[in-house]
């Protein structure tokens, strides 16, 4: 990429988790230190969203409206997710919900996306990105394919400070960063 003044791709960071020692939010602060040039990385917190209820999006409350207008601002979005019941978490679900809703208000469309996952089992999260990538078809959204990045057993991966320290991981992540980069220039056209 050539050098420039400021970063020319926006990335919305989003983790599933709202625990306080997330993994997959330390995925993302692992993110801020490989981006390619030319590319930022701001983390969102979902986690301060309301429960979702279609009786309340008559008016839309401010932290959503906030969230909406992040989501709209980016470029791309990047999303870390932990695995809960074969699928992603309900931390994220909500906030999914609320991008997408309402019906004529999909924050979500036709932005690209990069998946990646971090767990203390020994899939690292797979089936979480497999469901999340189905919500993507209807959020219309574009998740790059390759690569793909499953911290499996993540608390070996991470140090006691939640630093990823794995370098095979940290190369992938990398790697992804660049291809998240490289599909939204496409994308937009300007590649």
């Amino acid at each position: 990429m050539r050098k420039v003044g400021k970063p020319v791709i926006r990335i919305l960071g989003i983790s599933g988790s709202a625990r306080r020692r997330s993994y997959n939010t330390a995925l993302l602060e692992a993110a801020k230190e490989l981006l390619p040039e030319g590319a930022a990385l701001e983390v969102y917190d979902v986690s301060v969203l309301p429960l979702y209820n279609q009786d309340i999006e008559v008016e839309i409350p401010a932290p959503v409206m906030r969230f909406k207008e992040e989501i709209r601002r980016a470029e791309a979005v990047l999303f870390a997710t932990p695995e809960h019941n074969y699928s992603i978490t309900a931390v994220l679900k909500n906030a999914i919900e609320w991008g997408n809703r309402p019906v004529e208000d999909n924050s979500w469309d036709g932005k690209p996306a990069a998946i990646m996952s971090a767990s203390t089992s020994p899939r690292g999260g797979a089936r979480a990105q497999l469901h999340l990538r189905q919500i993507m078809v209807d959020l219309n959204m574009y998740p790059i394919n390759k690569p793909q990045l499953l911290v499996a057993r993540a608390q070996e991966n991470f140090d006691a400070n939640l630093k990823l320290t794995n370098s095979e991981f940290r190369e992938i992540l990398r790697t992804l960063l660049i291809s998240l980069t490289e599909w939204t220039l496409r994308l937009r056209g300007s590649a």
